[in-house]
């Protein structure tokens, strides 16, 4: 794929020529268990919260303190979801696509353009897919700071539901806690069957 070309100076004129920017990120790709989950948000164009960035980079009661803010900030924001079931029915990259785009098509306002973290989404709006975009453009970061926090959410509470994952600190990574809760007590409905293959052909190899 492609990216856009990205730098201050298009960052420029973009912020000059269009008036509704939107953002959108995913957070969730990589995990065994739960959703992916996308965000779209519209700020302000003169939004400049101290602190905004990859929500990677960020521990979570950062994030919550920075959500509270860009909530404050925010003109619209829209969430898109694709639970397990359609990550293992079309594949990861294409339920991201799909929760991206119902996160899009979900704003009150309707976008001038959209600003998208690496990806492009089936849409008749004008698109930049900026690589890195969590990190480079801030419209994008309060996007991704949003998803992350929305979907540490539902995993906090999927750990109440099956409480033998860890699913409140490793949020459905394959971390050492989680993979013990599979041996002992085997996959949950939220689990990602096709994110477990290897896990399985490992089993297989101790028969």
């Amino acid at each position: 794929m492609k990216y856009s070309l990205y730098n201050d100076e298009i960052r420029k004129e973009i912020y000059e020529n269009y008036e509704h920017i939107s953002g959108i990120d995913e957070v969730g790709r990589g995990p065994l268990a739960g959703p992916v989950v996308t965000c779209a948000v519209i700020m302000k164009k003169d939004s400049n919260i101290d602190g905004i960035t990859d929500s990677k980079k960020l521990t979570r009661p950062k994030m919550i303190k920075l959500k509270e803010q860009i909530l404050e900030d925010a003109l619209d924001i829209s969430y898109g979801y694709a639970n397990n079931r359609v990550i293992d029915e079309i594949n990861i990259r294409q339920a991201t696509l799909k929760a991206m785009k119902n996160a899009v098509d979900s704003l009150s306002i309707i976008p001038d353009i959209l600003l998208i973290d690496a990806e492009r989404i089936d849409s008749n709006i004008p698109q930049l897919n900026i690589v890195k975009g969590d990190l480079n453009e801030y419209a994008i970061s309060c996007a991704s700071i949003l998803a992350k926090v929305r979907r540490d959410d539902i995993m906090i509470n999927f750990a109440k539901i099956y409480p033998h994952y860890s699913f409140d600190t490793n949020m459905g990574y394959g971390t050492k806690k989680h993979y013990d809760g599979i041996d002992n007590y085997g996959i949950t409905s939220i689990h990602r069957k096709t994110f477990l293959k290897k896990y399985y052909a490992r089993q297989e190899s101790f028969l």
